[in-house]
C-alpha cells in the first residue's frame, strides 16, 4: 500500500517553542486526538491502543538530529503491548 503524506511542516524554532510543541503533543496523546495546522493545510490524528515508539539520535559532523516517531494501527486498540524499556534522563 502506498504511503500518503497527509501533513508536513518544517521550521526553525527556539528551544522554548519546541518545549511548548512537545507539551502540546503530550497533552494530545493523553486526550487521544492531535490537530496540526499551518498555512499549507491541517489534519487531526487519533492515536489509540498500542503505539510504537521509535527514537533515533543521529550525528553528522557538527549537526545532531533527534527523531521521535510514533506509529499505530487504527484497528489495533486491543492488542497486547511489548513493554520494551527506554530510559530518558536529563543531565
Amino acid at each position: 500500500m502506498k504511503t500518503e503524506n497527509i501533513f508536513n511542516h518544517e521550521s526553525l524554532q527556539d528551544r522554548k517553542t519546541i518545549i511548548k510543541y512537545l507539551k502540546t503533543i503530550n497533552d494530545g496523546i493523553a486526550k487521544g486526538a492531535l490537530s496540526f495546522a499551518d498555512d499549507t493545510g491541517e489534519t487531526t490524528i487519533t492515536p489509540d491502543g498500542i503505539i510504537r515508539l521509535k527514537v533515533n539520535v543521529l550525528r553528522q559532523d557538527n549537526n545532531r538530529e533527534l527523531q521521535i516517531s510514533l506509529n499505530w494501527k487504527e484497528s489495533d486498540a486491543d492488542k497486547a503491548c511489548d513493554p520494551g524499556t527506554l530510559t530518558i534522563t536529563v543531565d
